[in-house]
């Protein structure tokens, strides 16, 4: 299994074009840009809190 090639994208942007149709594309795309938005936003917090507690762990052994 490869990348994905020019015709399956074209394939795909089709499939999405015939079932969303031409005017649910943009809210459709904005939902799932805000999912992503939401996603890394909690990816970041949790790093956030990873790393605070690794220098607070740090601290406490001194």
């Amino acid at each position: 299994m490869g990348s994905l090639g020019t015709t399956e994208i074209i394939v795909i942007a089709l499939a999405i074009l015939i079932l969303f149709g031409g005017r649910k594309i943009p809210e459709f795309m904005r939902g799932l840009g805000k999912g992503i938005r939401e996603f890394n936003d909690a990816k970041n917090n949790v790093r956030r809190e990873l790393e605070e507690g690794v220098t607070e762990k740090d601290k406490a052994a001194k």
